[in-house]
C-alpha cells in the first residue's frame, strides 16, 4: 500500500508512525511545505487524561514526549487585582517544535519518508497512491478541491488573538483579565519548557472592536508586543514577549459533513477545529490518527473506503462533542466582559465550569477547598444562613424570594403537559403527578401549560382555567401541595395559537381533521407547517378577547390559591408567535419591527399583572432564539430586549427556553444547552432568570447557580424519572434542613454523632 500524507503537522506524522508500525509493508511519504524546524506556535498542552491514551500506541514517542514535558496541576486566574488558584487538574506542555522533532525522529526510525520544502498544490500529484491523507490544516487545499463533497462550514468568530511566547517561568495554567480604555484583554498562558531557559505560551485575545479601538488592526508584530507588554507589565515581571509569526488572527470553527472522499481523507484542522481555550488541536489530531489506524487494522488496507467509513463513524460524534464543548468555551471568552462585575471566587468558578466539562461535583473532587470557598461565598451573597449543623449547603438549597413568595430552594419542576384533562378539568392524575413532585422537595412546582380558553388548547386533553369547574379542580391540587410539602405552586397560562387543534401525542401529535377540530388563530394566516391548519389572522376583536381570557384566567388562578403564575410566550404558541418574525408576518402596528411584534404580548402581560395580586410574582417563559442564525427568526438579542420590556412592566423572572416557532429551527442540543441564553438575559437585563434545557440533576443545578448563570433551575425529564430528586440530593449532600414529608422521615439524612466517621 502506498500512502501520501500532505502536511507534516502532529496528526499526519503521528498517523504515519502508527500506520507504519501496524503495516510495515506500507510505503508512506509525508510532504511538508516548510523546513523541518519552521513551525508556527509555541507550546502544545495536554491533560493527564489525554496522555494516558498515547503510551500504548507508540511507547518510544510517548516516553520522549514525557521526558520533554513541563508538568503542573494548578490553574491561576488573575482578575480584579486578585489571584484565585485551583488545584488538582493535571496538565503538561511542551514545545511544538520539540514535539515535531520527536515525530520526525520516530518516522525515520520506522521507515516513513519525509520530504520538506515540498509544496503540494493538488492531490492529483499522488494519483499512484492508494491512500491520501490531508492534514494540511485550516487552509486545506484538499478540502477546498472537494468542498462540494466534504461540505465544509466556517464560523469566523468575534475575537482576535495573537500567539506569543515569553521567557517568564509559569507554574500553572494562567488566565489574565485586564481592562483598559480600549476594553477587555485576556491571556491564556502556560509553561512548556522549564529549567535554565524557561519558555511559556502567552496567547492574548480580545473582541474585534477592542482590537480596533486599540489600533492593533494596523500594528506590526513589534507594536503588538510593545502594547501587550505595557498592558501586562506587572505579570511579566520584566520578561519579554517573543514572536513567531505572531499576527493577529480570527479563530474559525470548521466542520465538514464528510471527512473522506474515495481514497482521500481529512484529519485534524482540515476536518475540524476546536478552540484553544479547552486544550490542544494537536490532541484532537493525534486522537484522529489513533482512530484512523485502528480502522485500517479492522478492515485491512485493501478496502480503503470501508476503513475510512469506519474511521468517520467511530470518530464523528466524539469530535462533535468536543467541538460543542470548545464552542461553549469560546463563546464564554467572547462574552467575558459581561462577568467583570462578579466576585473573584464566582468569576473563577464561572471560568472553570464554562465548557460544562467541569461541574460543581467534578471540581469538588479535584479541588474541594475551592468549591468550599465558592459555596460559602454564594451563601453569603444570597443571604443564606448556615444549616442547623453549622455547614453551608450547596447553592441549590439556597432560598429565594420573588415578591411575597419565598421559595425554600432553587429547584423548579418544569411545566410538563400531561394531556389527561377532561374538557379542561384536571383530575387524579394531575393530583398525583404534581403532588408527588411537590413532596419530592422542589422549591417550586409549575403546572403544565394551562389554557385560557377552549380554543387555546393544544389538544382535547389539555388543562384549562376558563371555568368554575377548573378552579375547583385546581384548588384541590394546590391545597394538597400546600398541606403536604414546603413547595410553592405556580400555574403556567397559555394559548396554543396556530399549534392548537391537534391529536394527543400518543395518537399522532398531528392536527385534528374530524369534526372535533376547531379554528385556530395566529398573528398571521400562516400554518405552523405544511399540512397544518391555516389559522385565522387575528383582528383587534380577537386580541381583546384573548387578552381578557388571560386576565380572567389569572383571577381564577388566584381564586384557586396559586402562589405564582407564568405567561407562556415560548415554543411557538400564540404569544410566542407574535414575537417571532417567522410566524408574525403582519404589516400593521403588531408586526414588522421588534417593538411592534412585542406590542400585543405586552398588552396581555399588562392585563394579567393588573388582574393578579401585587404581592404575588409573575414569570414569563420565552423562546430566547429560533436557532436560525442569519435566516430570520427571533434572536437572543431580541429576547434581551423583550425581557427588558417585561421587567419594566413588573415581570419578576424570565423562564428562558428556546425554539418552537418554526419547524425550520435547528437547535444544537447538549447538556445545559439553553443556559447561555438565560445567562445573557440575567447579565444584560438584571432580572432573575430560570434556566431550563437538559439540566440533568443537582450537580448541574449547583454548577449553574454557583457560576451566576441563573437564579432558579428548571427540570422536566429528571423529575419524570425521579420526582424525589431534591430529597435525594439532600441525602447525597448531607443537608439536614430539607423538609421531608413526615411519612418519609425514616429515609431523611440524619446528623452523625460527634466523632462518628463520615
Amino acid at each position: 500500500m502506498k500512502i501520501a500524507c500532505i502536511g507534516a503537522g502532529p496528526g499526519g506524522l503521528y498517523f504515519s508512525i502508527l500506520m507504519k508500525k501496524a503495516f510495515p509493508e506500507t510505503d508512506i511519504t509525508v510532504y511538508e511545505r516548510n523546513k523541518p524546524d519552521d513551525t508556527f506556535g509555541w507550546g502544545v498542552v495536554f491533560s493527564d487524561e489525554t496522555l494516558g491514551g498515547f503510551e500504548d500506541e507508540d511507547a518510544e514517542s510517548y516516553h520522549a514526549m514525557t521526558e520533554a514535558f513541563a508538568y503542573w496541576t494548578d490553574i491561576e486566574t488573575y482578575y480584579a487585582d486578585t489571584c484565585v488558584r485551583s488545584t488538582g487538574h493535571g496538565f503538561c506542555g511542551m514545545s511544538r517544535k520539540k514535539l515535531l522533532q520527536i515525530f520526525h525522529e520516530r518516522c525515520r526510525a520506522v521507515g516513513v519518508k519525509l520530504e520538506f520544502e515540498r509544496e503540494v498544490s493538488d492531490d492529483a500529484e499522488f494519483a499512484d497512491a492508494d491512500f491520501i491523507l490531508a492534514c494540511d490544516g485550516i487552509n486545506s487545499i484538499v478540502r477546498e478541491k472537494y468542498a462540494e463533497h466534504f461540505k465544509p462550514s466556517f464560523d469566523w468568530r468575534k475575537c482576535k488573538f495573537a500567539w506569543l511566547g515569553t521567557t517568564k517561568p509559569l507554574e500553572a495554567f494562567t488566565f489574565l483579565f485586564r481592562e483598559n480604555e480600549h476594553g477587555l484583554f485576556q491571556v491564556h498562558a502556560y509553561p512548556f519548557e522549564v529549567g535554565d531557559e524557561p519558555l511559556s505560551t502567552f496567547i492574548v485575545e480580545c473582541r474585534e472592536e477592542v482590537w480596533k479601538r486599540a489600533g492593533l488592526d494596523e500594528a506590526s508584530e513589534e507594536e503588538t508586543v510593545a502594547y501587550v507588554e505595557r498592558l501586562f507589565a506587572d505579570h511579566l515581571d520584566g520578561h519579554p514577549l517573543l514572536t513567531n509569526r505572531s499576527l493577529w488572527r480570527t479563530f474559525p470553527t470548521i466542520k465538514n459533513e464528510r471527512w473522506f472522499h474515495g481514497k482521500v481523507c481529512l484529519i485534524g484542522d482540515a476536518a475540524h477545529t476546536a478552540h484553544f481555550s479547552i486544550g490542544s488541536g494537536t490532541k484532537l489530531a493525534m486522537e484522529d490518527s489513533i482512530a484512523l489506524v485502528e480502522a485500517f487494522r479492522e478492515h485491512g488496507t485493501d478496502d480503503v473506503p470501508a476503513a475510512l467509513q469506519a474511521y468517520e463513524d467511530a470518530r464523528y460524534v466524539e469530535v462533535l462533542k468536543l467541538q460543542k464543548a470548545a464552542q461553549t468555551s469560546l463563546e464564554w471568552f467572547e462574552n467575558s466582559a459581561r462577568y467583570m462585575h462578579q466576585d473573584p471566587l464566582q468569576f473563577t468558578f464561572n471560568l472553570m465550569s464554562r465548557s460544562k466539562r467541569i461541574t460543581y461535583d467534578n471540581l469538588k473532587l479535584r479541588d474541594p477547598e475551592l468549591v468550599g470557598r465558592v459555596t460559602e461565598w454564594y451563601a453569603r451573597d444570597v443571604g443564606m444562613p448556615p444549616a442547623s449543623d453549622g455547614s453551608v449547603p450547596p447553592p441549590m438549597f439556597a432560598p429565594m424570594t420573588l415578591r411575597g413568595m419565598k421559595l425554600a430552594n432553587r429547584v423548579v419542576v418544569s411545566p410538563m403537559c400531561q394531556y389527561s384533562a377532561r374538557k379542561g378539568t384536571v383530575g387524579d392524575w394531575h393530583l398525583v403527578h404534581l403532588g408527588s413532585r411537590a413532596i419530592g422537595g422542589a422549591g417550586l412546582v409549575m403546572t403544565e401549560m394551562t389554557d385560557v380558553s377552549p380554543e387555546g388548547r393544544i389538544t382535547l386533553g389539555c388543562a384549562g382555567m376558563y371555568s368554575g369547574d377548573h378552579v375547583r379542580a385546581w384548588k384541590k391540587v394546590v391545597e394538597f401541595v400546600h398541606a403536604n410539602s414546603g413547595a410553592k405552586i405556580g400555574m403556567q397560562l397559555a394559548h396554543a395559537g396556530r399549534k392548537g387543534s391537534c391529536h394527543l401525542p400518543w395518537e399522532g401529535d398531528d392536527p385534528l381533521t374530524d369534526n372535533s377540530a376547531w379554528q385556530t388563530i395566529a398573528p398571521s394566516a400562516q400554518p405552523f407547517a405544511p399540512g397544518w391548519h391555516v389559522p385565522k389572522e387575528m383582528d383587534r376583536d380577537d386580541m381583546d378577547r384573548v387578552r381578557d381570557d388571560f386576565a380572567g384566567a389569572a383571577i381564577r388562578a388566584d381564586q384557586a390559591g396559586f402562589d405564582m403564575i407564568e405567561l407562556h410566550m415560548a415554543h411557538g404558541y400564540l404569544l410566542s408567535s407574535f414575537l417571532s418574525p417567522k410566524a408574525n408576518l403582519r404589516d400593521d402596528e403588531y408586526g414588522g419591527s421588534l417593538e411592534n411584534r412585542m406590542r400585543f404580548p405586552l398588552e396581555v402581560f399588562d392585563a394579567v399583572r393588573a388582574a393578579w395580586p401585587d404581592e404575588k410574582p409573575i414569570s414569563v417563559r420565552t423562546s430566547a432564539t429560533d436557532w436560525l442564525d442569519d435566516a430570520g427568526g427571533q434572536t437572543a438579542d431580541d429576547s434581551v430586549a423583550i425581557a427588558a420590556a417585561l421587567a419594566e412592566r413588573g415581570c419578576d423572572a424570565i423562564d428562558v427556553s428556546s425554539a418552537g416557532n418554526t419547524p425550520e429551527s435547528e437547535p444544537i442540543y447538549g447538556r445545559m444547552y439553553q443556559v447561555p441564553f438565560a445567562e445573557q438575559i440575567r447579565h444584560e437585563v438584571g432580572i432573575p432568570v430560570m434556566a431550563v434545557g437538559a439540566i440533568l440533576g443537582p450537580d448541574h443545578c449547583n454548577t449553574i447557580l454557583a457560576a451566576g448563570r441563573a437564579d432558579l433551575c428548571v427540570m422536566a425529564r429528571p423529575h419524570l424519572v425521579n420526582p424525589y430528586i431534591t430529597l435525594g440530593a439532600s441525602v447525597d449532600y448531607e443537608y439536614f434542613d430539607q423538609r421531608w414529608p413526615k411519612q418519609y422521615l425514616p429515609a431523611a439524612p440524619k446528623p452523625r454523632e460527634e466523632g462518628q466517621r463520615r
